[in-house]
Formats: C-alpha cells, sequence, structure tokens
C-alpha cells in the first residue's frame, strides 16, 4: 500500500513564531519566570505543579495533577479566541526517542470554574510522514479555533489536543510500532506522548479522558493505538485510515507485524463481553470521492467492529482524501458522538 498525506505540502513556519511564550498553557496554579534575560530573548515560563489541592468529590473523576519534570513551550500560532498553540521537545523514557510535540488547551482550561479539574486530552496524528512537523499544529486547518468553537456550541468538549511526530524521518512508515531494531514510535504514542500531557496538565485519570484522532496513515496509527491499549483510550476518529501495518521495516519480523495489526485486535476485542468497561468508541470517516480505499473501509467495519466495539461511518459528501474533507466530517457529528463517550471538565463545587 503506498501512503499518502491527507493534507497538502505544509508551508515553512514563520521564524516569528518563536517571539512569543506560551501564557495559555498556564496550569491554573501559581507560575514563575525564571531570571532576566542578557541577551534579551524572551525567557519561556515555568509552570509550577501542584503536589496537593482540592479533590473530587465521591463519585466525581478523579483529577491526575501535574508533577513534571515541566516542558518549556514555545508559541508557533496564536488562535482568534486568545488562546496559542505550544511546542516543546520531548525525550521519551519508554522509547528513548526525542521529538516535538505540539499542545493547545482550550479556554476552559484556565477559567476558575474548572480549576481543579482534570480536561480530556485528544491527540491528532496527520497524514504521510508526520514529519518533521505534524500538520494539525498548524492555524491553516484550525482545528484548534474549530474545537473552541464548536466547544462554545456544545458540539465538542474543550479537549487539550496534543500533536506529536508521527515518524521518526520522513524515509520511512514505521506503522506507529515498536518494530524490532527500529526507533520505538509505538511507545512514543501511546505511552511517551501521554506521560509528557500527565506531566504538564491537568488530566484525567480514567482512560474516559483520552481520545486519539488521526487521517490516513495517522488514521492507521490512532486506530491501532486504541485497539492495542484499550485501558488507556476508549475512542478514536479514524479518517480515511490505513489498515494493515506494510512497512517495509516488518520484514523478518511477521510475528511482531501481526500483533501490530488492527483487524487482528478488533476481533480479539470484540470476543470479550459487551459489558461496560469493555467498550471502544470507533468514528470512522471518508470522503465520498475516495474510491480507492472506501471499499476497503465499510469491509472492515462490517468485519470486525463487533461486540463491544461500538462504531459509525460517515461518509463525507463531495470529500476526498485531505484534512479539510474531514474537518467538515467532525463538524457534522463525529466529534459531537466521540464527545458524548467521553469525560468532561467538572466545575468546582462551592
Amino acid at each position: 500500500m503506498t501512503r499518502t498525506s491527507a493534507h497538502p505540502p505544509l508551508r515553512s513556519r514563520p521564524s516569528a513564531a518563536v517571539r512569543s511564550l506560551l501564557a495559555v498553557l498556564a496550569l491554573a496554579l501559581p507560575l514563575s519566570l525564571l531570571g532576566g534575560c542578557d541577551d534579551g530573548r524572551p525567557e519561556p515560563l515555568v509552570f509550577d505543579s501542584a503536589s496537593s489541592g482540592p479533590r473530587a468529590a465521591p463519585g466525581d473523576p478523579v483529577t491526575v495533577y501535574p508533577k513534571g519534570p515541566r516542558a518549556r513551550f514555545t508559541s508557533t500560532g496564536e488562535i482568534g479566541d486568545g488562546t496559542s498553540v505550544g511546542v516543546a521537545t520531548v525525550t521519551g523514557r519508554k522509547s528513548g526517542f526525542t521529538g516535538q510535540v505540539w499542545v493547545w488547551a482550550p479556554p476552559q482550561y484556565d477559567d476558575p470554574r474548572y480549576a481543579h479539574s482534570g480536561f480530556p486530552v485528544l491527540m491528532a496524528l496527520p497524514g504521510g510522514h508526520g514529519y518533521p512537523v505534524n500538520y494539525w499544529m498548524g492555524t491553516d486547518l484550525g482545528l484548534q479555533s474549530d474545537i473552541s468553537r464548536w466547544s462554545r456550541e456544545g458540539k465538542s468538549l474543550p479537549f487539550i489536543v496534543v500533536m506529536p511526530v508521527l515518524n521518526p524521518d520522513a524515509r520511512q512508515y514505521y506503522d506507529g510500532s515498536d518494530i524490532p531494531g527500529q526507533p520505538k514510535m509505538g511507545s512514543w504514542i501511546a505511552e511517551d506522548v501521554p506521560d509528557f500531557v500527565r506531566a504538564n496538565f491537568r488530566t484525567f485519570a480514567s482512560r474516559d479522558g483520552w481520545a486519539v484522532m488521526g487521517s490516513s496513515s495517522g488514521g492507521f496509527v490512532g486506530l491501532k493505538t486504541v485497539l492495542q491499549h484499550p485501558d488507556r483510550f476508549k475512542a478514536v476518529i479514524a479518517s480515511g485510515p490505513d489498515l494493515v501495518p506494510d512497512s517495509p521495516l516488518w520484514r523478518g519480523h511477521e510475528a511482531e507485524r501481526l500483533a501490530n495489526d488492527p483487524g487482528r485486535l478488533a476481533d480479539a476485542l470484540a470476543r470479550r463481553p459487551d459489558v461496560p468497561g469493555n467498550e471502544l468508541y470507533l468514528a470512522f470517516q471518508l470522503g465520498s470521492r475516495e474510491t480507492g480505499i472506501g471499499p476497503g473501509v465499510r469491509r472492515f467495519v462490517r468485519t470486525h467492529m463487533k461486540g463491544p466495539l461500538k462504531s459509525r461511518l460517515l461518509v463525507v459528501q463531495d470529500g476526498g482524501h485531505d484534512a479539510h474533507s474531514y474537518l467538515r466530517g467532525l463538524e457534522d457529528s463525529s466529534i459531537e458522538w466521540i464527545s458524548e463517550q467521553l469525560q468532561p471538565p467538572v466545575p468546582d463545587r462551592a
């Protein structure tokens, strides 16, 4: 299978993006600036972490307070609601891989009413190689401004949106997996990036606060990751996804390749009892003009989505294999359907 990008080529990031600080990502906790800079460069904010504080009332979801290590974020673009997208360089403890992660926190994150609540996390994965950038971080697509608007309209939860690089280089696809002898991109996506988010933001302890979305090759990685780790993630939006692990790097490692096959993973989960706690929510999206991959995605849904695997397929009218089409599908109904399955932030009780 030939992997294709679900988005037109990215423009180069403007160098002026580094001039501002990421004030939006304040953790609604005391913060401090580092000492002044002699060379005149802006000093990034350092966020204090809470080791204690008001806890949820009985029956409320458990908030996980950030305990560090604290990251230094640099602003890469401002959103119309006054928030910004920030980027940090992360070295994963599980994978050993070092890569960039872009993060956006919604305006509600700094609302005093939610000062002690966790927030749901949506990891957004790109198509193509997803290196050296993740195209969802760009303001041209407007994912963050859309989620901000949809949350005001009641269509979406106010997600923390996390956008890691997908591959370690632009030469190969690594299928978001720990291919023997290669960078451990499965551990990077499923473990290191979530650990980084927990270290810096208020999140929920339960998988009810964690979801993934992705397009094309990122749709494959998102789908596989949720099926592989149903204890960590509850939902996925897979748009125009690839459906089999087909990186040439799997050669000589067939058993490991099959262990990362979404169809096999889904069949194993479908045999579990269809009871609360076992359910996963899988939203698939296709453009109506995706005649090449459309039949395979429809067959995958018919064949594998059974038992506790709750799925839906949205066909975006006059849509193609591109991120703009998939955003139309999100607005139409997919983001609302996924949001209904996940944990919203909980306002403080008087």
